[in-house]
């Protein structure tokens, strides 16, 4: 016999006012890019490249004074990334394209503004999405520093060096594991400039064979394919080095990597 439960039989009410809620859930943003300068030397030379990350000086309490990720509370209204695209655009006035999902933080005592569990975001992006930046709401001003300037000789706020450190391993991560350097070199370009733009987001990466692996190993082959005129010929450039080097682009093929080829 099939007995017939009501309906509070078959999903008991529950007090939501015994369980405690945080007392906030932010939105922290990390946002990288590259810049690029040229040097002022007689000889041909590549340009300089600094890998920078966005602060913000917060206006008020706490931690008033002190350089900060972007960032704020969500509302009750929104998610937390869509919360994140609001506050980026709020104190800095930048559009940051789309934002990767890094990780929550929640150390006890990380806010003395009560129990407040951050969610974290990153993004890897060009010089000019950023060029535009304006300090607004609670921000009291905004600036780009490099890695080492903001993880060895600032003050900042909060747990936010941690997550910068964080949010920098994962972008080297991409830029040994991916075709993310792409964005940041012309349509056609030298394999010294590739290395560069590498070595610009992971300083430690070194590789005598640079060339030879990334155009002739199996498992990387049909990344980069030489640059050629209308009649086959191959192109090259003499733009930053004193002889001609070959031109080179990515292709759309996305290669199946293994730890183990």
């Amino acid at each position: 016999m099939v007995m017939n439960m009501t309906v509070n039989e078959q999903k008991p009410m529950t007090n939501i006012k015994k369980y405690r809620t945080p007392d906030g859930v932010p939105a922290d943003i990390v946002m990288f890019t590259l810049t690029k300068r040229e040097r002022k030397t007689v000889t041909k030379t590549l340009p300089i490249r600094e890998l920078k990350v966005m602060l913000i000086r917060r206006r008020s309490w706490p931690c008033a004074g002190m350089w900060a990720l972007p960032g704020g509370f969500c509302r009750e209204s929104e998610s937390i990334y869509d919360a994140a695209k609001r506050e980026l655009k709020e104190e800095t006035g930048v559009d940051g394209g789309h934002l990767e999902y890094l990780g929550v933080y929640s150390t006890p005592g990380r806010d003395p503004r009560g129990w407040i569990i951050s969610q974290a975001f990153y993004a890897l992006v060009e010089e000019w999405m950023l060029e535009h930046r304006q300090a607004a709401d609670d921000a009291e001003e905004v600036g780009l520093f490099t890695i080492d300037e903001a993880l060895e000789e600032l003050e900042l706020a909060f747990d936010h060096r941690e997550i910068i450190l964080d949010a920098y391993r994962k972008i080297q991560h991409q830029m040994l594991q991916t075709t993310i350097a792409k964005q940041f070199l012309p349509e056609h370009f030298t394999l010294s400039e590739l290395y560069q733009v590498i070595q610009t987001v992971v300083p430690e990466f070194k590789e005598p064979n640079f060339i030879r692996k990334i155009t002739s190993t199996r498992s990387r082959q049909g990344i980069l394919e030489e640059v050629r005129d209308k009649d086959g010929k191959l192109l090259n450039s003499n733009q930053y080095s004193q002889r001609p080097a070959q031109l080179y682009r990515f292709t759309d093929h996305t290669p199946l990597l293994s730890i183990y080829t």
